[in-house]
């Protein structure tokens, strides 16, 4: 008998575990069955499933499965991390992407249409992007190694000490900043070539001090909970909202700092797609 094309459709969009699992394996070759049912026993892949049981992807799947193999791969970050990035709205994109010999990241277009031995090279850039814990403060750093790594100038660490933006801890008579705080003055220092200070950071510790009182308000009675999984739980909790609350800062920004540039010349005028960059999840 005949497949119509409206039964043939459902298939295209959906693939069973099996298949996944083929698509993936040249670019994570130890990835697995199993492996990806453990992916979802931990509450990071959804798939569909069939009154009969099985599961099936849609490409959306896929993608999210495969910036979840790319963070483990490229960044050696755990699932509880993981889980953060995804609500942050890390893409596959974002995780680990391939680049052109120029330096430039590839499209998929390009990674699909490149010839073998097209040599690929990793991303030049540093990573500014680090992954924090509420739980864990992290390794400890002496002024003298933060103003090293970071290339920050001694006054603009002093200045953001006198504004509360960081406040560092003596022990016996040496001053030391956790990963958060030095992060903090790497991310200052790139500012500061803008002219930006500590004095124009109030804004900033404004708007985070009134997030985390939020996220108290929400969360508070599960945090003092006796209870240690109720604890846990509550833990997890703080830390997908704080990614969730980030991305959503950053979303607002972007949405007013088009505001600012305005459409291109000769894109749509009021009314249209401003500068013609918004994507369909974004209207």
């Amino acid at each position: 008998m005949a497949v119509t094309d409206r039964e043939e459709q459902p298939r295209a969009k959906s693939m069973t575990i099996g298949a996944v699992c083929k698509a993936l394996e040249q670019e994570f070759p130890d990835i697995s069955i199993s492996k990806i049912r453990y992916l979802e026993d931990q509450k990071l892949l959804t798939p569909r499933r069939t009154p009969g049981g099985y599961r099936l992807y849609a490409q959306s799947d896929v993608q999210r499965l495969r910036t979840i193999l790319r963070l483990q791969r490229d960044e050696f970050l755990p699932l509880r991390v993981i889980r953060q990035e995804l609500a942050a709205g890390r893409t596959a994109e974002t995780a680990g992407p391939a680049l052109t010999a120029g330096g430039a990241p590839a499209s998929a277009e390009e990674e699909a249409d490149a010839e073998p031995g097209t040599p690929t090279v990793e991303d030049p850039r540093p990573r500014r992007r680090v992954s924090m814990s509420v739980r864990d403060r992290g390794a400890s750093y002496s002024l003298e190694d933060v103003l090293e790594e970071t290339r920050a100038e001694p006054s603009l660490v002093a200045e953001l000490e006198d504004y509360g933006v960081i406040r560092g801890e003596v022990r016996a008579g040496v001053k030391y900043f956790d990963e958060t705080e030095r992060e903090i003055i790497r991310a200052v220092t790139e500012l500061a070539r803008y002219g930006v200070g500590g004095r124009n950071l109030r804004a900033f510790r404004t708007s985070a001090d009134r997030e985390a009182a939020l996220l108290q308000q929400i969360l508070a009675p599960a945090l003092r909970s006796r209870n240690v999984d109720r604890r846990k739980e509550a833990l997890d909790a703080l830390e997908n909202l704080a990614a969730v609350t980030t991305h959503l800062k950053h979303l607002l920004l972007i949405r007013d700092l088009r505001k600012i540039v305005g459409p291109p010349a000769g894109g749509p005028g009021p009314g249209g797609t401003l500068g013609g960059v918004l994507g369909p999840g974004e209207r």
